[in-house]
This record gives structure tokens, C-alpha cells and sequence, in this order.
């Protein structure tokens, strides 16, 4: 037996607001290890990578001790950076790669990730030492060529017939696919062939719950022929897509035009914060975790846990069963303590699941839109460990704008008048704690 075979890797180097985290090491085998710089770990004002990397959170520095190792699948906090379902598919399918070699797509993304996290492929010369002892006798190699060009990132879709969503860049009107070091400032979603006016649904579930005091970016809707360099996708017969200012992008303050640069803000989803996989966005945690984790670690713990139970109301008030582990996720604005980010992805699901009567995780133990009532938000709050006193008149707020406002205003959004139909009928149909008059 030759005992001098080394095990071929790539590695991957990982910074955040361009300081360095680590490095991500990925086989032939499939087995991916992510080394921490000492650097990283040593150093107390660290940005925050993941609340799990916070100096403030219990056994952080334990957490960080060690390599995180896994199989084919990252580590959850990477895992969760990636698209899921046909966009993914397309990707791994451009690449040549299995769907859940997920080593080899985070590398291809590594540019334009949710967040402030960049990941560069590194040239073998580059690696230090102690980065390839984590494999035993390991040998860095080259990455292939396609991981390492963004300039044909088009060819690498098909056709789909799903809503689908692009990172965008918006200049004077007109939506441009990304290329290269360019950072899309927008998430444009395409109407989908699956299910009918989705973006008119979303822009009109978002406009409301603004109007009842849910933080929300700003959103568009936008003609589909103001929408450049897309790739061959299948689109219906509408007009319009969705558009949603990224909130994990800013601006510089510059001195002149020439100046003006998109900046990253650091985010991660709940999937990431609890250390889940996406697959497990709907079963492995409740709201009353939600509630611990936000009243317990953000910066304005009471404040954003007040907005959380305004928007675990709408989601209600609005028949959205989708407000899963991804759909909830921490800002870190000043790079270090996390704040809720503002809302995304309300969409009122009801209209397109037949006889959908639930949301998506356990409210004071019940899903169901028709049970849940006031006593269930008072359980969920004490359970949380908020006090409800300063719960209770955010809900009774919430409540009474949106029965003030919400049946005048649906008549003149765009959604489809079968879907407001269908919302109606849900106002109807809930709690006498929380119907909604619809007349």
C-alpha cells in the first residue's frame, strides 16, 4: 500500500466585510471541512458570521474550536446560502455536478450570496498548510474551469416552468441579470407557470401588511420587457414580475456619482440561526423558539419581538401558510448584533392550495388559521418568555388597522379577483378574535 497518496481538495477562502473566516476544503469524496482562521476566532470584535459564532452566545468559542466537518451536504450556516428546488437543479445541472454537491455550487455563487459572506476559490500555492492537515494527507488542486467562470453564467439554465428569482441590477428603470463583481440590488421573481398571477398575490399580501405596521423593503411590480439578459426560462402570458429591494445591500455615502458603490450587509435565516437544513425549515422548530431566540439575542430584543408577533398575525390575517424557517431571518446592520430583517415572502398561499387551513410552524400548539385565537398568542408570548403586556396592544393595533383598512384598500390592488374572493372568504372564516368585515 502507498502510503505518500494524498487526498485531492479544493478549498474555497471565506471572508466577511473582507475579513478573512476560514477556509472550506471539498474532496472527490464529497466530505467538506470549514478550518476557522485563528485570526477569526482570536478576535472579539469579529463581525458575526452566525449568531453560533457570536462571543455573546453560549459555547460559541467551543462551536468555533474545532473544523465544521460534513458530507456532500455544508454545514447548515452554509447550506442555507444556496437556492433550493428548480433553480438549484438548473445550476447543478449546468456545472455537471449532483444537486446536493453543494461544495461545488457554493463555489460557482460564491460572488453574490445572500448576506456578506464572499467566497473565493483559491489557487493550490495559496492554501496554508494546517488548512489541508484537516484531511489527513491532503493535496489542494485546481478548481475546474466552469466554477471558476462567471461570465457564462446564462448558459448554464433551461426552461422552467416554475416562478423563478434572479438577483438583479436596476438602472433607470430596467432590471440587468448580474455579471461578474456586479451586486444585484433587487430580487425580481417571474410570474410562474404552476400557479397564476403570483406576483400580483405578493405585491398585494405586502402592501398590506405595511399598512398595519409590518416593516417591509420596498417592492414593485415590474414589466416583464424591462427585464435584461434573463435566461430561457418559460414565462406565462402576464405582464408583470416582483420586485424586492435587497435589504442585505446598501449604499455608500459617496462623494460623487463615480463613487457610489453597493455595499453587503451581513444575514442569515432561522434554518442558518438554528442550525437546520432547509428540508427541515417546517418541522424542527416552533414560534415560541422564534420568539426566545429574537426577545433573547437581537439588539432591540423587546422591539422586534413585538414586530414579530404583528407579522405572526398577518401571516394569519392573510391565509399565508408559508412563513417557514427561511422566511424569517436576522439583519446585522452594524456587522456585529442581529436585529429581525425586515418581512419578505408574504404571499397569500391560500389560493392556491385547495382547503389550506394552516401556517406553517406551531403557534401555542395549533396551526390552524380557523382554531388559533388571542389566548394562543398570550400562551405563545409567555412560553417566549415576552412579556404580554407589551405584546397584547401591537396585536390589538395590528387588528384594528387592518379592519379598518384592509377591505377598502384590497379593492383597488391588483390582485386577481378570484384570489381577493378567496381572501375574503378567509377574513370570514377566523376566530371571532381576529374576523375581518370584508363588506
Amino acid at each position: 500500500m502507498n502510503s505518500h497518496i494524498f487526498d485531492d481538495v479544493n478549498v474555497l477562502q471565506l471572508s466577511i466585510h473582507g475579513e478573512l473566516v476560514g477556509y472550506l476544503t471539498g474532496s472527490k469524496n464529497g466530505r467538506n471541512v470549514l478550518s476557522f482562521a485563528e485570526t477569526f476566532k482570536n478576535n472579539p470584535e469579529r463581525p458575526t458570521f452566525s449568531l453560533i459564532t457570536h462571543p455573546n452566545f453560549p459555547n460559541a468559542k467551543k462551536l468555533m474550536a474545532g473544523p465544521w466537518a460534513r458530507n456532500q451536504r455544508l454545514h447548515p450556516v452554509l447550506s442555507n446560502l444556496l437556492p433550493e428546488g428548480t433553480l438549484r437543479e438548473l445550476i447543478a445541472q449546468g456545472l455537471k455536478v449532483h444537486v446536493d454537491n453543494e461544495f461545488h455550487i457554493l463555489s460557482y455563487l460564491g460572488s453574490d450570496l445572500p448576506g456578506a459572506i464572499e467566497v473565493k476559490p483559491m489557487e493550490p500555492e495559496d492554501v496554508p498548510d494546517y488548512v489541508l492537515n484537516t484531511h489527513g494527507k491532503a493535496r489542494a488542486v485546481k478548481f475546474d474551469s466552469d466554477v471558476l467562470s462567471t461570465s457564462d453564467r446564462d448558459s448554464k439554465f433551461s426552461l422552467a416552468g416554475v416562478q423563478m428569482k434572479f438577483s438583479m441590477r436596476e438602472k433607470d428603470g430596467r432590471y440587468n441579470l448580474f455579471k461578474g463583481d456586479e451586486l444585484g440590488d433587487w430580487i425580481i421573481k417571474t410570474p410562474s407557470t404552476q400557479h397564476k398571477f403570483v406576483p400580483l398575490n405578493e405585491y398585494t399580501a405586502m402592501s398590506l401588511a405595511a399598512m398595519v405596521g409590518i416593516n417591509i423593503p420596498e417592492i414593485k411590480l415590474v414589466e416583464l420587457n424591462k427585464l435584461d439578459n434573463l435566461p430561457k426560462i418559460n414565462l406565462p402570458n402576464e405582464k408583470h414580475a416582483f420586485a424586492i429591494k435587497r435589504f442585505d445591500r446598501t449604499v455608500n455615502n459617496a462623494f460623487s456619482v463615480e463613487q457610489i458603490k453597493t455595499l453587503r450587509v451581513h444575514m442569515e435565516d432561522f434554518a442558518q440561526v438554528l442550525v437546520k437544513y432547509p428540508h427541515e425549515k417546517y418541522n424542527s422548530a416552533n414560534y415560541e423558539v422564534l420568539g426566545k431566540v429574537i426577545y433573547g439575542f437581537s439588539g432591540d430584543g423587546l422591539a422586534d419581538a413585538q414586530q414579530l408577533a404583528r407579522r405572526l398575525l398577518v401571516n394569519i390575517l392573510l391565509a399565508n401558510g408559508d412563513a417557514h424557517l427561511k422566511n424569517w431571518s436576522f439583519l446585522y446592520p452594524d456587522k456585529f448584533s442581529p436585529r429581525l430583517s425586515p418581512a419578505y415572502d408574504i404571499v397569500t398561499t391560500k389560493v392556491y392550495i385547495e382547503n389550506e387551513s394552516q401556517y406553517a410552524l406551531n403557534l401555542g400548539k395549533t396551526k390552524d388559521w380557523y382554531v388559533v385565537s388571542m389566548m394562543h398568542f398570550k400562551w405563545w408570548a409567555e412560553k417566549s418568555g415576552i412579556p404580554w403586556r407589551a405584546i397584547k396592544p401591537h396585536l390589538d393595533d395590528t387588528l384594528l388597522k387592518a379592519r379598518d383598512l384592509w377591505p377598502q384598500a384590497l379593492k383597488s390592488l391588483p390582485m386577481d379577483d378570484t384570489h381577493k374572493n378567496v381572501l375574503k372568504a378567509h377574513w370570514h372564516g377566523l376566530h371571532n378574535d381576529f374576523k375581518i368585515d370584508a363588506n
